[in-house]
């Protein structure tokens, strides 16, 4: 039986789609993008076996998960500085500190050596072994010093992020990521992830993904050109709801 609300959802998603594609035709006709929800795409940019390089998104796709694994298994406490662990870092200096309110390569740089030192091994190898392999994300991987990967397995990703799945990744991780970890202060973050209108949560400033739980959408794109307003324009054709009436032609 197909309920009203699953109907609601369908019809929803593909005026995304129109949106998108309107808005793409006129800014960028060459971006790669796509749309899915926890099942796979619901619609995208042609082919999804294309290798991109999306270096830009190391520290959502390897660095982020690999926390989230270590924190998983107690390997690590967010709230721990990481001086506790052997790690030079400012005094204080936590976990979930660089992930919140830090950003830039510092902050990376901080917490790749915290997870290579907890675990002994390179990030590349704790991203490919605990994250992209048991999710089938085989074109995924680092080479000429920088990270490629196919749309089809930045789907696998996201989509897993928004399943009920516990592994290899929790619900747990998700859940505290996408909330509000910074208090009062602004700007407002989770961890790692950021903030974004309509529920959603958004990772990166040119090539950018995002998650919207409530929608059970996700979204990614990966512009050919300086993104401008195309960022702030795709993200609400992708997730604003469409205008009283509307209906997908």
């Amino acid at each position: 039986m197909t309920l009203q609300s699953d109907r609601a959802d369908a019809a929803d998603a593909a005026g995304a789609e129109v949106r998108i594609r309107g808005v793409l035709r006129a800014a960028d006709p060459d971006a790669v993008w796509a749309i899915g929800g926890p099942d796979g795409p619901y619609a995208g940019s042609a082919d999804g076996a294309a290798v991109l390089d999306v270096g830009a998104l190391v520290p959502v796709l390897a660095l982020w998960p690999v926390i989230g694994s270590l924190v998983a298994e107690e390997a690590l406490r967010l709230h721990t500085p990481l001086a506790a662990y052997g790690v030079e870092a400012e005094a204080g200096t936590t976990a979930h500190h660089l992930l919140s309110h830090s950003t830039g390569p510092a902050a990376h740089a901080a917490l790749t050596r915290l997870a290579e030192h907890l675990t002994g091994s390179p990030l590349a190898e704790l991203a490919a072994t605990r994250v992209w392999d048991p999710l089938g994300m085989t074109g995924t991987g680092f080479a000429d010093g920088t990270l490629h990967a196919p749309p089809a397995d930045l789907a696998r990703f996201l989509g897993h992020l928004l399943s009920p799945a516990e592994h290899p990744l929790t619900r747990a991780w998700v859940t505290e990521s996408l909330r509000i970890r910074t208090g009062e202060l602004t700007p407002a973050r989770g961890l790692l992830w950021h903030p974004a209108p309509h529920g959603a949560w958004s990772y990166g400033e040119t090539q950018t993904v995002w998650l919207a739980p409530r929608l059970h959408r996700w979204a990614l794109l990966h512009p050919t050109r300086p993104p401008g307003p195309l960022r702030t324009t795709f993200r609400e054709a992708a997730f604003a709801p469409a205008p009283q009436g509307a209906s997908a032609k």
